[in-house]
């Protein structure tokens, strides 16, 4: 088991400016066009993830896409990498226009075994600024893992046997998420990850069936779906954790259950489920 203890409490910050084309064009992919036309001056929740976005040049590229470790990541030497899940705090909203700043920090490296093999988990604190005002926090864990072998039935999905889709939304949607959909999120929030939009890739490579759908992007859609159901609430908690690889190609069913003002949510795709969600809403 590797050390990566050095790692431990190094940080970055990057500043940008919340312009308003990132939020149209989510809102284009959304199929909510003019959700941000409507007289509003401030960001949807979970906007945060379309500024601070990594410009690594196409030389510090790796054959995945992503960008190559060991400058503010740790050098893990396990091949694969996906966004494992977020708790996150909306602590006040973030104008359209204002100066934003991003201080990253690396909290914590832990080494597990689990059923694909060897794991590392890397845990990143994000907190965002507006004016030197806290206005986001987030817990990211990112998880690294061994290869898994091609048809492998961890990159095809595990039935669900215990899960919040067992239970019975009082809010759903259904999204058909295609190669468009999956290139728009990859391109809006400069994601080279190549199973998003290279079928190639994907399925001869890395062994899934077809493109995989982001775990943010789902994380979206469900945030999106208590924006739809519920207008005037505002998000102030949000967590998910990624379950099941999800796939284009096929019916996602978006699904909500209240609890007074606490919301479960989760993504659902042929009895896999992709993510699972708790929001606290005010």
């Amino acid at each position: 088991m590797e050390n990566y203890s050095s790692w431990i409490g190094r940080n970055e910050t990057r500043q940008d400016v919340a312009t308003l084309q990132p939020a149209l064009a989510l809102g284009a992919t959304l199929d909510r066009a003019t959700i941000f036309l409507n007289g509003r001056s401030e960001l949807p929740p979970l906007s945060h993830w379309l500024y601070f976005l990594s410009t690594a040049p196409m030389s510090r590229l790796g054959t995945d896409g992503h960008p190559r470790r060991g400058d503010f990541l740790p050098p893990i030497s396990l091949p694969r990498r996906m966004w494992a899940g977020s708790r996150i705090d909306f602590l006040v909203p973030i104008v359209i226009g204002a100066p934003i700043e991003r201080t990253s920090t690396i909290v914590r490296v832990n080494e597990k075994r689990g059923r694909s093999g060897t794991l590392c988990f890397v845990t990143l604190l994000h907190e965002v600024k507006v004016d030197s005002i806290l206005a986001v926090r987030e817990e990211q864990d990112i998880v690294y893992r061994e290869a898994s072998p091609l048809g492998d039935p961890l990159t095809k999905g595990v039935a669900v046997t215990e899960s919040a889709a067992l239970a019975s939304p009082d809010w759903t949607r259904t999204v058909m998420p295609d190669p468009v959909l999956l290139f728009r999120y990859s391109a809006l929030t400069f994601n080279g990850h190549r199973i998003h939009y290279d079928r190639d890739y994907a399925t001869k490579e890395e062994g899934y069936p077809g493109l995989v759908v982001h775990g943010p992007l789902q994380a979206t859609l469900l945030l999106d779906l208590i924006s739809r159901s519920r207008p005037a609430a505002t998000v102030r908690k949000f967590s998910f954790r990624a379950k099941n690889p999800l796939f284009d190609g096929k019916p996602l069913e978006l699904c909500a259950s209240l609890s007074g003002h606490m919301v479960k949510l989760w993504t659902v795709q042929s009895a896999h489920v992709g993510i699972e969600a708790d929001a606290e809403l005010e």
